[in-house]
């Protein structure tokens, strides 16, 4: 076994594979480097109190300066009872014998979960290219059909993206997609931070009869470069309680029918 790497040495590196990756395990880093998840962990916390990364669950995401999108994990700690009610609400919708366009993200992992507490749902394919979605959905099989996109992996989002995971929800039309997103505005329309994911979001909302939005209440007037949808082409948008008033009332106005969970 090779000597372990001198501290501040180790850090740097550390720092630089976070970098690249965006999101680093602490599991993953303590294969990586040959020491403990203890001395992981020890390192992060001086990589963090130097603010050079920021600790999450698990883990550790880079700091950058601006708008950045928040690694799985991260998003995972925010909000959560809104988002395990948005998902309560969104599975109400799903019938037996449906298919679904399910969206990488949290609120709609809160979607998975729910679905899979409803006993009643039979003979339900869930599309995903998620996979902490998928290994959600695992529990459900056989009663359901879990089919997994392809696609080349982001590790921030465990999601699968371009190139060719458009390959297959191109050649599908399903009853319904839930759709998440970084940003819902009564001009903007629905958008998201992450480019390549945008791009698929948009293949989902055209795969599918019929397509809603979930998102927790800080997305609402917030406008993001990658454009996913116009108002008009999603048939709703499933929200929480924290969504401000007014701009519940603007997307209302401009045509967005909103269920508040």
């Amino acid at each position: 076994m090779s000597e372990p790497l001198p501290a501040a040495l180790r850090r740097e590196r550390m720092l630089e594979l976070i970098g690249r990756a965006g999101f680093a395990r602490v599991s993953d880093l303590s294969e990586a480097f040959q020491v403990s998840d203890v001395t992981v962990r020890s390192d992060l916390d001086a990589l963090d109190r130097e603010q050079s990364i920021r600790r999450v669950h698990g883990g550790a995401v880079l700091r950058t300066a601006g708008m950045r999108e928040a690694s799985f994990e991260e998003a995972l700690e925010s909000s959560a009872e809104e988002k395990r009610r948005i998902g309560q609400a969104a599975a109400a919708m799903v019938a037996s014998g449906s298919s679904v366009l399910l969206d990488v993200g949290t609120t709609t992992t809160a979607i998975a979960r729910a679905l899979v507490e409803r006993e009643d749902l039979e003979q339900v394919t869930v599309i995903t290219n998620g996979l902490t979605i998928a290994l959600e959905l695992e529990r459900a099989i056989p009663r359901f059909d879990v089919v997994v996109t392809g696609g080349t992996l982001r590790p921030l989002q465990h999601s699968l993206v371009e190139p060719l995971a458009a390959v297959l929800l191109e050649r599908v039309h399903a009853d319904l997609a839930f759709i998440g997103c970084t940003g819902v505005h009564p001009a903007g329309g629905i958008t998201n931070v992450n480019l390549p994911e945008a791009d698929l979001k948009r293949v989902m909302v055209g795969s599918a009869e019929r397509a809603v939005v979930v998102a927790d209440g800080s997305k609402l007037g917030r406008t993001h470069l990658g454009r996913i949808a116009a108002l008009g082409e999603v048939a709703e948008l499933v929200t929480g309680p924290s969504a401000p008033v007014d701009q519940v009332e603007a997307l209302r106005d401009a045509g967005l029918p909103v269920v508040v969970a």
